[in-house]
């Protein structure tokens, strides 16, 4: 399998989770501390970090550790690929949506 593609199933499965995306939603505010990340789920930290850790290796989010406290932001353009993956695929679909929209109009009423 091409590195590619390998990529970007890791960043589909990455937020194919709502607590992954949830915690996406709350970086888009600013960086924030897996304690601060952590607080909104009824889970445990560790399950908190593995999401995490989840959304890190799929390039997602980056970590910086000060003292004993870790802290999470995202990486800008993280989505890049899969819009990219997405809008090759939009047109050809709008495409025969359209034909078929000519068709139906172009039809006899029944």
């Amino acid at each position: 399998m091409p590195s590619g593609t390998a990529d970007l199933d890791a960043l589909f499965h990455a937020l194919s989770d709502a607590t992954r995306r949830a915690i996406v939603e709350r970086l888009t505010h600013g960086a924030a501390s897996v304690s601060t990340l952590a607080e909104p789920f009824a889970m445990s930290l560790p399950s908190v970090v593995q999401h995490l850790g989840v959304l890190e290796r799929a390039g997602v989010v980056e970590s910086e550790k000060t003292g004993r406290v870790r802290t999470y932001r995202l990486v800008p353009d993280a989505t890049a690929p899969a819009r990219a993956w997405l809008g090759r695929h939009r047109l050809p679909a709008e495409q025969r949506l359209d034909r078929l929209a000519e068709h139906l109009a172009g039809a006899p009423d029944a």
